[in-house]
């Protein structure tokens, strides 16, 4: 019974580390990535569509984004939708064909703000962590008390739940670490 809330547990800080891992890839690091659009709905045929579902998106260099939509008419719905986006500071540029999007070396200060941003973030998911495990063992001690586990089996589960969000926590730190070694590099 321990191993299977451990295995709920770990489930769901695994699935709060890659909430992280996304929206992480959402912030702009003043590389060109396709993932900077991911976060980009455009209204097409009467509904919300992902970018990536209307157009292929790709980096010919580490400045530039090239959208080339599937179906020409979505271009300016497209291109309105990336410059409602207004916490990716890009500008479009639509060719007819293509939608070109420069992406601008960050300033010193701007760096300093997204580091600010992706710290947030991930103490954000750090609750998330803590309250995982915190429901966790309070779902271990309400079997205690029905008599379904013994208090030395509840120590042991808080224990193994220590480590385990030791080391889902390391993993968020090291996220963090590589994002912002991203962001302060020039």
């Amino acid at each position: 019974m321990i191993d299977q809330m451990l295995r709920q547990a770990a489930d769901k800080m695994d699935r709060a580390l890659a909430h992280l891992r996304d929206e992480l890839q959402q912030v702009r690091s003043g590389r060109a990535t396709p993932g900077l659009l991911d976060g980009v709905r455009v209204e097409v045929y009467g509904q919300q569509q992902p970018i990536k579902a209307l157009a292929n998106i790709n980096t010919p260099d580490p400045k530039t984004i090239l959208i080339t939509p599937w179906d020409k008419s979505n271009l300016a719905a497209i291109e309105r939708a990336i410059s409602d986006e207004t916490n990716l500071g890009l500008s479009p540029s639509n060719d007819g064909n293509m939608i070109r999007l420069g992406v601008p070396t960050l300033t010193e200060e701007r760096r300093t703000q997204l580091t600010k941003l992706v710290s947030e973030k991930v103490e954000a998911t750090k609750v998330s962590l803590r309250n995982s495990r915190h429901e966790t063992l309070n779902d271990g001690r309400t079997k205690s008390k029905a008599g379904d586990l013994t208090e030395d089996d509840v120590r042991n589960l808080e224990q193994k739940l220590n480590d385990l969000i030791e080391k889902k926590n390391a993993e968020a730190d090291q996220l963090f670490e590589t994002k912002k070694a991203e962001l302060m590099a020039v």
